[in-house]
């Protein structure tokens, strides 16, 4: 009796433990695709080659979700989501960044020119962080495309 009372307690704590991961979804949820706000990429940046073999593509870290789109090409930002736009010199086109959990990013291989669109919610300031940590750029949601130099700018805080 008390062997099958354990394996009744064990397949219950199995069915429990299988109906939270359920419930408990993904540990980082998708943005909201809502209210979604579509830009056009920019120009391609002056003297920029269609592919280096010795350049490295920019990144963040922690990691985001990115795309790749050319110039002329309309990408979208969705709501609740602050999104980065600079050159990559290894595909020859434009790397979107879309910086939706709150946390501060490490830039890496960040240069020349692109633009940022917050359409964050709620309020939140954000900020862009030089070498030394210095803040070069701090704002709020306005909902308007912003050209930027990524050179001088090492991490970002969308929160």
């Amino acid at each position: 009796m008390r062997d099958a009372r354990s394996v009744i307690g064990l397949l219950g704590a199995l069915v429990v433990a299988s109906a939270a991961l359920f419930v408990a979804g993904p540990a980082q949820a998708a943005p909201p695709e809502t209210a979604a706000h579509v830009h056009v990429l920019p120009a391609a940046p002056a003297g920029a080659t269609a592919r280096s073999a010795a350049a490295v593509s920019p990144t963040s870290s922690p990691a985001v979700r990115t795309a790749h789109g050319n110039p002329g090409d309309p990408y979208t930002c969705a709501s609740g989501t602050l999104c980065a736009v600079v050159w990559d010199p290894t595909t020859g086109d434009y790397k979107q960044f879309f910086f939706y959990n709150c946390a501060r990013y490490y830039l890496s291989n960040w240069n020349g020119t692109g633009n940022f669109y917050d359409a964050q919610t709620g309020g939140v300031t954000s900020y862009f962080y030089g070498q030394s940590g210095n803040v070069l750029r701090s704002f709020t949601p306005d909902f308007t495309n912003h050209d930027q130099d990524w050179g001088p700018v090492w991490s970002i805080r969308n929160c």
